[in-house]
């Protein structure tokens, strides 16, 4: 077995692939070659390490060194400066240094960027593994929770003890006991039941789920195996969304891979269980995001959300029970079955314990994917990973968790990124998404392009979303237009609150929330908007 000094990772995801990575590695391989150093450096493909719109990706470990928007011309310098001679190439070189907004806010010292060290759970093994790999999957410690529960005969009703024990609650926004879904499902009516993933991430600004499925496709297979054994389903359906191409091929290739080590299928690790997965793609419905949407359109129907109750618990695909968790919930599981719900609740919270992936966007340095203990304050997630505003300039605004969000201003940056904590300051977690915004934004605007997204995609069914989307949209254009009239803003929250109390599904129900946040912290920006 050949001993390497050096490993160079080429991130593949869906931007580096648009940026010429594979090019970059050929080049990269070439070069090598021609030095006779293919014996001493190992270059290999990963997952994405989190770092978005800075082209071509090259990481050197175990120097830790990160190179970004890296093309084939600037391969022999690395090569020749780097990898032989040991000096960084400097211009290229991702290890940014805090400017000095981010030094007053941080600290003077404080390391920034999204290369700092952080504490992965789902993602400890996306960046570091070629994930079309089941082999290297297995030695970085792939299907040890599911081995684990086979190899200590764990029953199915010890499983869903160990999830409950552990506190994981549902990454998808709403926060629900992971294991309280999985046990209603189980001790629910009827022989036949299902577990879902949903991977239909239509949530503006959010990419988690793409990211993990690119990054480590075997984590969701094992953890939807472990969540069929606890809850007795012998199906279970990924619904992803169509233009997540290279998830759906690198699961597809999972799937197909775990078959063969019999890891899925018939006689799992021959312990009589057995369980097969298949994938769906969405056609771009935002409301398909909702449970029930969702289990309507595996079902070939429109995606209209069901009336509730009952739950999908109990009536779920084709009325049989059925569990429904996101990707990120389910990534949790395995690392839960390995390491025992105790260090789990050690990490985090005591209400929210384990790690959050956040999606960091808008006007910031560094903006991509982090994931970091339950709890870490926004500032720490914007100034820390983000490294600050984007040209120096100051704070204005996040917009915590998508469309369906709120507007946090700069009087909150220190509020700890939680459930618990948000609720107590009116926000919400949600998605993930942190959308940031510097002092020129114009939070007129904002809110009138969340106003039409939700106009474009209710789906029409009931009437207070059908109608309400539309006359919000048509104030807030008004308004951004600078023809508001007296009694807009109040207008605007009344039918937002009609909408809260009577849409049938969380769609009509949250734009509550972005418009009762922008009127809230904004509301000056508004009024002057308003002609007032």
């Amino acid at each position: 077995m050949s001993v390497f000094r050096t490993h160079v990772l080429l991130p593949v995801d869906e931007g580096t692939a648009q940026a010429g990575v594979f090019e970059v590695k050929r080049r990269l391989e070439k070069e090598l070659n021609a030095r006779q150093l293919l014996d001493e450096i190992k270059v290999l493909e990963s997952g994405s390490v989190g770092i978005v719109g800075r082209g071509v990706i090259l990481a050197v470990y175990p120097d830790r060194i990160y190179y970004f928007n890296v093309r084939e011309q600037d391969v022999p310098r690395i090569i020749d400066e780097h990898l032989l001679k040991g000096r960084v190439v400097a211009e290229l070189d991702h290890a940014p240094i805090a400017s000095a907004t981010v030094a007053a806010s941080m600290g003077k010292g404080s390391k920034v960027g999204l290369t700092r060290t952080q504490r992965r759970i789902v993602l400890d093994k996306a960046w570091t593994i070629d994930p079309e790999s089941i082999d290297e999957i297995l030695v970085a410690g792939g299907y040890s929770g599911l081995e684990k529960i086979f190899t200590d005969k764990m029953s199915p009703e010890a499983v869903i003890e160990e999830i409950k024990k552990s506190g994981l609650r549902g990454r998808g926004g709403a926060g629900f006991p992971t294991g309280m879904k999985w046990e209603f499902t189980r001790k629910a009516q009827g022989e036949e039941k299902f577990i879902i993933c949903n991977a239909d991430e239509g949530e503006p600004g959010t990419f988690k789920d793409r990211l993990i499925l690119e990054g480590d496709p075997h984590r969701l297979i094992e953890a939807m195996t472990i969540a069929a054994y606890a809850i007795g389903a012998g199906r279970g359906f990924v619904y992803i969304r169509g233009e997540y191409e290279l998830s759906i091929e690198r699961l597809r290739k999972a799937i197909t891979q775990a078959r063969q080590y019999g890891l899925l299928g018939k006689n799992i690790l021959e312990s009589g269980f057995s369980f097969e997965v298949e994938i769906r793609k969405g056609a771009g419905a935002y409301i398909c995001g909702e449970e029930t949407a969702l289990i309507e359109s595996l079902e070939g129907k429109r995606g209209n959300p069901r009336v509730k109750p009952p739950y999908p618990v109990t009536h779920g695909l084709w009325q049989k029970p059925t569990a429904v968790n996101n990707v990120e919930t389910l990534a949790n599981v395995p690392g839960i079955m390995v390491h025992g719900a105790e260090w789990f609740r050690k990490i985090g919270t005591d209400k929210c314990p384990g790690t959050k992936v956040f999606t960091i966007l808008g006007h910031v340095e560094y903006p991509g994917l982090v994931e970091t203990d339950m709890g870490t304050s926004l500032r720490e997630i914007i100034f820390g990973y983000g490294g600050g505003i984007k040209g120096g300039k100051k704070f204005k605004a996040a917009l915590l968790g998508g469309a369906a969000g709120v507007f946090l201003p700069e009087k909150l940056l220190d509020v700890r990124m939680d459930y618990e904590s948000l609720k107590e300051n009116k926000a919400v977690l949600g998605s993930g998404a942190v959308l940031v915004m510097d002092e020129d934004t114009s939070i007129v605007d904002m809110l009138f392009s969340i106003a039409k997204f939700f106009a474009h995609e209710s789906c029409g069914q009931c009437v207070p979303c059908r109608v309400g989307t539309r006359q919000i949209l048509d104030i807030a254009y008004r308004i951004r237009q600078g023809h508001g009239r007296e009694g807009d803003l109040e207008a605007l929250l009344n039918l937002a609150e009609v909408m809260f109390t009577s849409s049938l599904c969380p769609l009509g129900q949250s734009l509550i929330m972005p418009i009762k946040s922008a009127l809230e912290n904004f509301k000056e920006e508004f009024m002057m908007a308003c002609g007032h």
